[in-house]
């Protein structure tokens, strides 16, 4: 029973070994024929390296030939079907530039953006590739208006400029975190300066106003009024901006605050808070320009 079963192992491992050097063997020959059947066979099978490999090898025999078209193209979508999306972007753009008539050519011009899309990296990382492919979609979707696959271009767009979107509003949030009060208000600012419509415009907004309020708090007595000041600046942007904020309820409490910090009663009813608000900024101007001078006496 045991050299039976060494006797099935043993042929076992030769067919394997059969089917290998058969392989490499129709890989390094000439015949073309058997070797665009055999690419075929692989592709269907779902064997996705064994047919890059096959195309690749059969693209120098088939150049300049009417199969030329159809190995280059498989050779690509091989390798996309393998997810080497890096070397299957580059088969497709060389595959655009030598067939631009090619019936597989449109298709090509698609397979090709989504191996850009499909090699960008996390927000965490380099944001390189994420460029890279947000302009060669955008002038594709320029370029050919009508292309069957303009919904999927469009949320790839989407995608990629919420991440740029993300790295911004997490790479200035990182100042808030280490409680850098004053370069996280500059960061929020700059984001939103660079990109208005940024996704995470009303939370960059409640960040900007609380860097605001907890500069004020941490700074020197002399410097507290014109801070919170900036603070209420912030506060009247915000609202103004999105009223009925999930942030609302915390920011009116640290307004409050401010308030009482700046020598003001907190109004409570609706005529009175109408009123503030009205006379807010001749009272703000009050309230900066003795802040100034109390700033100044301090430096003597």
């Amino acid at each position: 029973m045991k050299f039976r079963n060494l006797i099935m192992a043993l042929a076992a491992v030769a067919a394997l070994s059969s089917c290998k050097s058969q392989y490499e063997m129709l890989l390094n020959s000439n015949d073309s024929d058997a070797k665009y059947e055999a690419a075929f066979k692989y592709y269907n099978e779902g064997k996705y390296s064994k047919s890059a490999a096959l195309f690749e090898s059969l693209s120098v025999l088939t150049n300049g030939t009417e199969r030329d078209d159809t190995v280059r193209y498989y050779w690509g979508l091989s390798n996309y079907k393998f997810k080497d999306y890096y070397t299957a972007e580059t088969n497709f753009d060389k595959f655009i530039e030598s067939f631009p008539r090619s019936p597989f050519t449109s298709e090509a011009r698609y397979l090709r953006l989504d191996c850009l899309y499909r090699s960008t990296l996390r927000y965490e990382l380099d944001q390189t590739p994420t460029y890279k492919a947000i302009n060669a979609i955008s002038e594709y979707i320029l370029e050919f208006p009508a292309n069957t696959h303009m919904q999927e271009c469009r949320d790839m767009l989407v995608e990629l400029n919420e991440r740029l979107d993300k790295k911004a509003y997490e790479s200035a949030k990182l100042y808030y975190r280490m409680e850098d009060y004053l370069a996280s208000r500059v960061a929020f600012r700059n984001v939103l300066k660079d990109d208005a419509d940024n996704v995470y415009r009303e939370d960059i907004l409640y960040y900007i106003a609380m860097s605001s309020y907890k500069y004020a708090q941490l700074s020197v007595p002399a410097k507290q009024k014109e801070r919170y000041l900036t603070f209420v600046d912030d506060y009247y942007n915000f609202i103004g901006e999105i009223p009925y904020s999930h942030y609302r309820k915390e920011l009116d409490s640290v307004y409050q605050k401010a308030q009482k910090a700046l020598g003001k009663t907190v109004v409570e009813t609706d005529d009175d808070k109408e009123m503030s608000e009205k006379d807010f900024e001749k009272e703000r101007k009050r309230l900066l320009k003795e802040a100034k001078k109390e700033a100044k006496a301090a430096k003597k």
